[in-house]
């Protein structure tokens, strides 16, 4: 079984409205041969809380507004620092850098087929070891100020 229309199409606007909202690393998976429960994954991360929000905000709104998607269920909105949006079809996680690199979900993942994204979302990948370099070496606490961190790296 593979990824429904209807999830690619979901896929893809969210990852086009991630990408609008300067997310990194967005990368999607096809997990319908694995999973029973969705078609697909959808991974973003951001260097914030405050971007994480505001990628989230802006993928549900883009999909309800162009698609008429809503999430059945979102979670991880308290603390931002990993949010998920459940839209049956495709569950969409984005991740503070740090909880990204943490968990590494690519890695749980990696043997599923990747899905093709738009360009604007591709070109997000390394992303975060770009903007680690630009802010410093150190990375980013616990409450995105400069401190202790990973460094953004994507093992």
């Amino acid at each position: 079984m593979t990824a429904t229309d209807r999830s690619i199409e979901l896929v893809n606007a969210a990852a086009q409205a991630a990408a609008d909202r300067l997310a990194h690393d967005i990368i999607a998976y096809d997990v319908s041969d694995v999973l029973s429960i969705t078609d697909a994954f959808l991974l973003a991360s951001a260097p914030n809380d405050r971007q994480v929000k505001s990628i989230v905000d802006e993928i549900e709104e883009r999909l309800n507004k162009e698609l008429g998607a809503k999430p059945v269920r979102r979670e991880g909105d308290r603390e931002a620092r990993w949010v998920l949006l459940d839209y049956v079809d495709i569950v969409v996680h984005v991740q503070h850098s740090e909880e990204r690199v943490f968990y590494a979900l690519e890695r749980l993942w990696k043997d599923c087929p990747e899905l093709p994204l738009p360009e604007d979302a591709v070109k997000t990948r390394g992303k975060a070891a770009e903007h680690a370099e630009l802010t410093g070496a150190e990375g980013s606490g616990p409450d995105g100020r400069p401190g202790e961190g990973t460094g953004g790296e994507l093992r």
